[in-house]
């Protein structure tokens, strides 16, 4: 059975931006693609515009290549938006890097 069919909706992190498109990345290994003119009804001027590199986003499946595990999605029409970006960003922020730190380079320099 197939893993998505078409019309389903995909949450993916965005892996590359090009002129020509997004790239996600999902989390079973499967890739897609978001082509410019999937991205809007509108002129898109750049697609740099809509999203960020490692931003996680919902999209819809248009086509899929179950052998390579590629799949063509759209935004167009569609709230891809996720309310919480940094979804795998800890709350903390870099908090907890800042507390081991110094226990880190402790143990480095007992070795």
């Amino acid at each position: 059975m197939p893993k998505y069919k078409v019309g389903d909706t995909v949450k993916g992190k965005v892996t590359g931006i090009e002129n020509y498109g997004i790239f996600l990345l999902m989390d079973d290994g499967y890739s897609g693609l978001i082509h410019i003119s999937e991205i809007s009804d509108k002129f898109v001027r750049s697609v740099f515009d809509y999203v960020q590199l490692g931003e996680i986003i919902k999209a819809k499946v248009l086509e899929v290549d179950e052998v390579n595990k590629k799949i063509k999605l759209t935004i167009k029409n569609f709230d891809y938006r996720i309310e919480d970006k940094k979804e795998l960003e800890d709350k903390n922020g870099f908090s907890p890097l800042r507390e081991m730190l110094p226990k880190w380079i402790e143990e480095f320099k007992e070795k």
